[in-house]
């Protein structure tokens, strides 16, 4: 038999098909939940996190599993809150906690098949893939609070920039002429919005005014010298996608993609103006933009250009949603395929539900 603490989810999960001995509702702090728990048998835990005092501590967890076992809880988050970003949930993980979820579907998952490490350890890669562009164009060192001691607020800090860490930065830049950077920058965003929510995906568009037609209020314009200062402006940001358009210096970005429409005008173009463009992106991560070359087609393009290809990309109508854009999202690692269950992605990726 199950166990349910509750507080703001309290109407929800009223509601769950499940077995319950016990249901409690309030705020409680951990050592109220130990003595009330400490001799009394139960299955699991639904514990809707709104329910502990101060929730929004990692310290709080740490405290909470020492007295119940982080496999004897699962944890209802907040969506959309800062609790659902991977620095957050990263740390959860380095904790032992691995069984987490933002919804009642994702608890009776949960319930049939507990979270193992192998299927959680995607955070703790995409809460490493954080600033290191910013800390390093910047002279900081890397090992901010190198003791751990209180890894919640661990934040990148320089004169004209404040910003937390936790955020992946995802640069594109053509390298044929109108590779269609810009319109993939918002087909990822749209796709990323489904996983993680609007308010923690947003577009930038270095030295352009072209995201204006998009009419979207999380795509935004800027000049390269101003782009710290623009980081720095997005608190509850999780994923940035930035279109770098002519922008030299792309040290603040955590990974770059590189579009090479595959067309023979283009890449004829390209080869004339610049004889050695291919070999500068040699070892970049090359994206094959707008492209009908099939399997084979990409292996002989590879071998006469002398790059690798991460990925193939056919041409995509923004209206739609394209499902293959999930695949290149999962390839790229930002979502999981969650070992292939239907339910693992739907809204997040970032873990079983």
């Amino acid at each position: 038999m199950n166990v349910i603490i509750t507080n703001e989810r309290n109407d929800e999960l009223s509601n769950i098909d499940i077995d319950v001995i016990k249901t409690m509702t309030g705020s409680f702090d951990v050592n109220e939940l130990a003595e009330m728990f400490k001799n009394f048998f139960f299955n699991k835990m639904i514990l809707d996190v709104t329910a502990l005092k101060d929730y929004t501590e990692l310290s709080t967890y740490e405290n909470l599993i020492k007295y119940i076992e982080a496999d004897r809880i699962i944890f209802l988050l907040p969506s959309e809150s800062n609790l659902c970003t991977p620095n957050f949930l990263g740390h959860l993980v380095s904790m032992g906690i691995y069984n987490f979820t933002t919804d009642l579907n994702g608890i009776k998952f949960l319930l049939k098949k507990p979270n193992t490490l192998q299927d959680v350890e995607h955070i703790q890669k995409m809460s490493a893939n954080t600033l290191q562009g910013i800390v390093e164009s910047n002279g900081i060192n890397n090992s901010v609070n190198p003791d751990n001691s209180n890894p919640v607020k661990n934040e990148v800090v320089n004169a004209t920039a404040k910003v937390q860490t936790g955020v992946t930065i995802i640069g594109v830049k053509n390298v044929t002429e109108h590779a269609g950077a810009t319109t993939f920058v918002y087909i990822l965003k749209k796709e990323l919005e489904n996983f993680f929510g609007k308010e923690s995906v947003v577009a930038i568009e270095l030295n352009r005014n072209d995201f204006m037609w998009f009419n979207e209020k999380n795509m935004i314009s800027c000049k390269d010298v101003e782009i710290h200062n623009t980081l720095s402006n997005l608190p509850n940001a999780t994923i940035v996608l930035v279109d770098l358009n002519n922008c030299s210096d792309d040290s603040f970005c955590g990974d770059v993609l590189y579009l090479v429409e595959p067309s023979t005008i283009k890449l004829n173009k390209l080869v004339r103006r610049n004889g050695d463009a291919f070999k500068m992106i040699a070892n970049k991560k090359v994206l094959l933009n707008k492209s009908l070359l099939l399997q084979n087609d990409v292996s002989d393009f590879q071998g006469e250009a002398g790059i690798k290809v991460f990925y193939n990309m056919p041409p995509l109508d923004e209206r739609k949603k394209n499902a293959i854009v999930n695949d290149f999202l999962i390839q790229l690692g930002l979502l999981n395929r969650g070992g292939g269950n239907n339910d693992s992605g739907r809204i997040f990726g970032l873990f079983r539900r």
